[in-house]
């Protein structure tokens, strides 16, 4: 058994065992309904389960059965190692040309008032701010406003890469790339070579919110269609680049709407290979036009991670945003299939603080994400963008420098 600063971990292979071992018990259980105990079979055994098992899992499954399952998939998968990154987000502007009718961030473009428009040069000046942080990764969305065109966002990267080389650039969803394609005239692979060319290395999942075109009708209707996110991921994968997919979940979606988007990603990963990590959103109600809509449990978050885990069995990563949910659920998903935190964020997003999120000024110094980790017995891994290892915790334990309370956020 190894230690870090006192924090236990098991080894990998005794996590499987212990997986294992719950879900044979589980498997035993005389109680158990058939349609239930096929589906842990089909686990156990490594199988697909089907759209119709899915929603059986959303309908039949409660939160210990769904968390045993999800659990034996992370640990087969990635034993106690959870990944997280130190990254920061700049959002350009919150004006936009949309009308979302769950999004508490945006704002008109005649509401220009109550928002904001970054430049290029201001946006540059945030990126030298943190030159001597030891971040590597910098997320860039935000609201699609017309000034900020393709050739914006081409010297955008470009200025970027000249200031920090080595940063990832993670940046734009299908909702803006749509836009922007659309107003400068270029296919998706054209405008998607010219912004790699420029810098970009890999997309965000945003934008996806419901698949099912007739919630997407009721949500979203004048933004990009769901074909056009696939088609725009689909592009991207083909010419090389990474890319995440996430759900917006807990609105006036059914357990079948959320089974049909998780199956139209599962065959689109089929076909491309190029998704990294799924990344359940939560509705929000705050401030927005479906303020009417209540939020769903946290029961239900962390039923609905599990579910994610199980259902896209080609996904290599689930995450909780703990931005969105909240340090405690974040924590708690980490035994319903989700293996990623994502990142530091360094307070640098207002996209969920917004809509209502608990963490209404989302920060986090390495120490604070690594400690979060360990206090639930899991390895911290810091990682980079495309998941290749910077810092095993488990290894190489923080210092008394890097946990002492003036340590710089970032570090």
């Amino acid at each position: 058994m190894e230690k870090n600063s006192g924090i236990p971990y098991l080894s990998k292979n005794l996590e499987m065992e212990h997986a294992a071992a719950r879900l044979d018990l589980l498997l035993n259980e005389q109680q158990l309904p058939a349609d239930l105990y096929t589906i842990a079979l089909k686990v156990q055994n490594n199988e697909r389960i089907t759209v119709e098992e899915g929603i059986t899992l959303y309908e039949k499954g409660t939160l210990g059965y769904l968390g045993t399952l999800a659990n034996f998939i992370r640990e087969q998968r990635h034993g106690d190692r959870t990944y997280f990154n130190r990254n920061f987000h700049i959002e350009p502007t919150n004006l936009c040309v949309f009308t979302c009718k769950f999004c508490s961030y945006s704002r008109l473009l005649k509401q220009e008032s109550e928002g904001w428009v970054m430049s290029k040069e201001q946006i540059w000046h945030i990126v030298e701010g943190y030159k001597d942080q030891p971040v590597t990764e910098v997320h860039i969305v935000g609201g699609v406003h017309p000034k900020q065109n393709l050739d914006f966002y081409c010297e955008l990267f470009d200025g970027i890469r000249k200031i920090r080389p080595e940063l990832h650039i993670k940046a734009l969803t299908p909702v803006e790339m749509e836009y922007i394609f659309r107003k400068a005239k270029v296919s998706y692979r054209d405008g998607l070579r010219r912004l790699q060319e420029a810098g970009l290395q890999s997309m965000p999942g945003g934008g996806a919110e419901i698949f099912d075109e007739t919630i997407r009708e009721q949500i979203c209707a004048d933004k990009c269609t769901s074909q056009q996110w696939m088609e725009i991921h689909e592009t991207a994968h083909q010419l090389g680049m990474k890319t995440n997919a996430t759900m917006l979940y807990g609105h006036i979606e059914q357990a079948a709407h959320r089974v049909d988007h998780m199956e139209r990603l599962r065959q689109l990963q089929d076909k491309t290979g190029g998704f990294q990590a799924f990344i359940p959103l939560k509705f929000r109600n705050k401030g927005n036009e479906m303020a009417d809509v209540p939020e769903v449990s946290v029961v239900e978050d962390l039923r609905n991670y599990a579910i994610a885990r199980i259902y896209l069995d080609n996904f290599p990563h689930i995450k909780s945003y703990w931005a969105m949910i909240g340090r405690s659920t974040a924590q708690l998903s980490l035994n319903f299939g989700v293996d990623d935190m994502d990142g530091t964020i360094d307070d640098t997003t207002k996209i969920y603080s917004m809509a209502g999120a608990e963490e209404q000024h989302p920060r986090m110094s390495t120490a604070e994400l690594v400690a979060l980790i360990q206090q639930v017995g899991r390895r911290p891994i810091e990682r980079d963008t495309l998941y290749r290892v910077i810092r095993d915790y488990g290894e190489t334990p923080l210092t008394e420098e890097e946990t002492g309370l003036n340590a710089p956020s970032l570090n």
